[in-house]
């Protein structure tokens, strides 16, 4: 009977659960939605038993659309958003809402609740937060535990776990409370390479009781990604998820980074030998992340990182991200006129909105390239959550210059292409800071919905001067949890072989055609200059009633 292993990715709307064969074939997948509570002040909460219920349904599904019975899985591995789980002791969910409501129980990685903690944590200037580029955001745990204790004190006290969302369900897998390297050293400021909590930073930021107990409620016992946990699934989750109990489940990642996993191991058909040091990967959803790994440690200002085995064990990791990525595409295109036109004609024709505007764009271009001449008047600076790399603006905002009155398709296929060039131009921005620190890479390997894509794979390649790869699978962040899974299992002895065995490299970019490098470098000129106005205006305005 062939192996099989699943991998189980909840991202910012729904969960997803992959079955992948030994090689790393896909064999089926499933999704299931979740509920995302947005409230004024930049809040987003979500419930972690409605999670829960929503990698079960995913899980369940992928199992019989695989054929397989579930005896045949031998191992599962857990991939998540960096987002804040709050549990009591007993491990019920504990209000993190103004609501006073105990299922939104979870601050989501895009809530910019904390900023105002966030600044309190960078004025402390603590050694801590040169393994976070120096700057910490808003985005990330210790911010946003700063923000219970001070705006909602008795859910602060009466918790007795925190738990990042990758982390949490593993917990509710095996019920073991370890936690995994990854996690723990990108999210939560861990010092992996000293395998230590810094007492002194807790106490600097006002934190200082979470010491308590061995730092329990936070994590005391951590391990690299990938290690078995307990001893596999309960019983109870077992039932939920329609498997064996004793399944082996491998400690987490975070999403994006489970993405990496999936990717840049990959096996070339050329047989060259794989240097993962020489490559990026960018994976993009609603956020992005570039991600980068290096054998010693390097620290680039205003990129998170350097974390040791936050992604690959025994390498280090810079991670540079885009805090609005698909979203902000999502957000262009519905502000559009003609979006109810365009949706409507897209639907009817059995495509999604996006992929209508790119057939459209690209029937009328002679390469995916030179299709972003279309944008060559209008400009966008998608920071519609500001910069997190390399600038570490969370308050930037996002501008578009060059619009008209024009209401048409036409119009909203300039604006997308558009955005796709701005989101590119901070990806190179990323890739800048990357080559003036040492941090150089040939090939960029590029998962996530923009994978699907040629017309953003070019645009990348043309913009940044990279390879840019896909891999050979279509569900390289699935692919990456499950490979958690076949480590956890046995069938791997480490990431490192789980890559190498389960991961290949498929498509590479055309080279950039003539004129189109001096192109975006035109137009990422208008880009810095755009940053330079967002930034000044704001200046300009602070203080003014």
């Amino acid at each position: 009977m062939r192996q099989a292993f699943i991998g189980v990715d909840v991202g910012t709307s729904s969960a997803r659960a992959g079955v992948f064969d030994e090689n790393g074939t896909l064999l089926a997948t499933a999704r299931h939605p979740i509920t995302v509570w947005h409230e004024a002040g930049g809040v987003v909460e979500q419930s972690s038993s409605e999670i829960w219920a929503a990698c079960a349904a995913a899980v369940r599904t992928a199992v019989v659309e695989a054929a397989i019975a579930p005896s045949a899985v031998k191992g599962l591995g857990f991939d998540a958003t960096c987002s804040l789980v709050v549990l009591d002791g007993a491990a019920n969910p504990l209000t993190v809402s103004s609501s006073g409501d105990d299922r939104r129980n979870v601050i989501v990685w895009m809530d910019h609740r904390a900023l105002a903690e966030a600044r309190l944590v960078n004025d402390t200037h603590d050694d801590v937060l040169r393994y976070v580029g120096g700057s910490i955001s808003p985005e990330m745990e210790i911010p946003k535990l700063l923000w219970l204790k001070r705006h909602l004190p008795s859910t602060y006290r009466s918790a007795g776990h925190f738990f990042d969302l990758a982390d949490y369900l593993s917990f509710r897998a095996t019920g073991s409370t370890t936690r995994s390297i990854c996690t723990l050293a990108c999210k939560w400021n861990f010092l992996a390479h000293e395998l230590r909590w810094s007492g002194s930073y807790f106490e600097r930021v006002g934190l200082g009781d979470l010491a308590s107990d061995n730092y329990a409620k936070i994590g005391k016992e951590i391990v690299p990604p990938g290690t078995p946990l307990g001893a596999g699934l309960t019983e109870s989750a077992a039932r939920d998820f329609g498997l064996h109990a004793g399944t082996p489940v491998g400690a987490s990642l975070i999403d994006a980074h489970a993405g990496g996993v999936g990717t840049i191991g990959g096996r070339e058909k050329s047989g060259r030998s794989v240097d993962v040091c020489r490559r990026l990967a960018y994976i993009m959803g609603t956020s992005a992340c570039i991600m980068a790994t290096t054998s010693e440690p390097c620290f680039v200002p205003g990129v998170w990182g350097p974390y040791y085995s936050g992604m690959v064990p025994g390498f280090w990791l810079n991670e540079g991200g885009q805090s609005a990525a698909g979203a902000a595409i999502d957000h262009l295109i519905r502000s559009h006129p003609a979006y109810s036109e365009a949706v409507g004609t897209a639907h009817a024709g059995g495509t999604e909105i996006l992929e209508f505007l790119e057939r459209r764009i690209l029937s009328r271009s002679q390469n995916p390239g030179e299709a972003a001449l279309l944008a060559r008047d209008i400009h966008v600076l998608p920071e519609f959550l500001g910069n997190r790399s390399p600038f570490a603006d969370p308050d930037s905002r996002a501008i578009v210059a060059g619009m008209d009155l024009d209401v048409d398709i036409g119009s909203m296929e300039r604006l997308f292409v558009a955005g796709l060039c701005g989101l590119a131009y901070g990806l190179a921005d990323v890739v800048d800071a990357f080559r003036s620190h040492g941090v150089d890479s040939d090939l960029m390997v590029i998962g996530g919905g923009a994978g699907r894509s040629s017309l953003v794979r070019q645009i990348m390649a043309d913009t940044t001067g990279l390879t840019v790869a896909l891999p050979e699978t279509q569900e390289p962040v699935l692919l990456g949890a499950a490979m958690l899974g076949a480590v956890a299992g046995g069938s791997c002895g480490s990431i490192s072989k789980a890559m190498t065995s389960m991961s290949a490299i498929g498509w590479l970019s055309e080279p950039t055609t003539s004129g189109m490098a001096d192109f975006h470098r035109s137009k990422r000129r208008v880009h810095g200059l755009m940053r330079k106005m967002d930034r000044e205006s704001r200046d300009a305005m602070r203080g003014s009633n």
